[in-house]
């Protein structure tokens, strides 16, 4: 096992204790004791199955090894009014029915609906089957179903509270970026960047934006840095001729030079820099701006 999954050491048996599942868990690593066949028709999925990707090549691979051995792992299961509800082992049962198997071996487990999603999620922790999503998802199970609190549920999943809460923001991301997550084109560590952005917009943009241009998650945090840093304030200034006063110029020189005249005033910044205004006259011909000159005094040298 990991360093990732180190809290877990305690297995399954520490998620039922005090319960008659403990005892059948503890006799699934002796052969003939606790194990019965049950014909596959009759079992059924998990509703509370957290993982919804199987990777195609890796399960061909268990059912060629399924059809020359058969099933080596018993499944666990509880019973169901319709036959058996599975728990735990959803791929070797998969993998079963893909093989035409007729049974399949199984633990009875007399668990209640809160100690089989428990079950079902813990056993695919261990096995670090989940992907980023489908873990939030499985702990968000739990809140909804039962009503755990993060610190609940960390402790019946043997992971830290932080890891816990860390995992249900996943959740808040945008779907398209969620999707990205859970197919592995986008690493944990950038959706975690992305939850610094509080524009759901903002985020799916720049998770395509990581995805188009390969960006690192260090690269990503200077990205979202910026955009959460608040706009400048504008540098004080002094108009140096007031708005009424401007457009009075504005209107006299019209009409003295008949044509638009435009007058943008001149500006003093805090720091005593000035800024410079402009006049802008326009004119539609040649013989129009010797026109101009004439008026403003200006003789044009040939």
């Amino acid at each position: 096992m990991s360093a990732k999954h180190v809290g877990l050491g305690r297995g399954l048996s520490a998620l039922i204790k005090d319960s008659p599942a403990s005892s059948a868990q503890d006799t699934a690593g002796t052969e003939g004791q606790g194990v019965t066949m049950i014909p596959v028709s009759q079992l059924h999925k998990s509703p509370w199955q957290p993982r919804r990707h199987f990777d195609p090549e890796a399960l061909s691979e268990l059912v060629a090894s399924i059809r020359e051995r058969g099933v080596l792992q018993p499944l666990l299961v509880r019973k169901a009014e319709d036959g058996y509800q599975l728990i735990a082992g959803e791929r070797r049962f998969r993998a079963a029915q893909e093989a035409e198997l007729k049974e399949v071996p199984v633990m009875v487990m007399e668990v209640s609906d809160k100690e089989a999603v428990e079950i079902t999620l813990i056993e695919n922790l261990q096995r670090e089957d989940l992907n980023p999503i489908e873990e939030a998802e499985g702990y968000q199970s739990l809140a909804d179903q039962f009503g755990m609190t993060q610190e609940q549920i960390a402790e019946r999943v043997g992971r830290g509270r932080a890891t816990v809460a860390n995992a249900l923001r996943l959740l808040t991301l945008p779907d398209a970026v969620q999707t990205m997550v859970a197919e592995d084109r986008l690493s944990s560590g950038h959706a975690k960047v992305l939850l610094g952005l509080e524009i759901p917009r903002e985020q799916e943009l720049l998770a395509r934006r990581v995805l188009s241009e390969g960006l690192s998650v260090r690269s990503l945090e200077r990205i979202v840095e910026k955009l959460r840093k608040p706009p400048r304030k504008p540098r004080s200034e002094r108009v140096d001729i007031p708005a009424a006063h401007l457009q009075h110029l504005s209107d006299q020189l019209h009409q003295a030079l008949g044509t638009s005249v435009r007058l943008t005033t001149s500006k003093t910044l805090s720091n005593g820099k000035k800024m410079p205004g402009r006049v802008e006259i326009d004119f539609y011909s040649p013989d129009d701006l010797d026109r101009l000159l004439q008026l403003l005094g200006i003789a044009e040298e040939l």
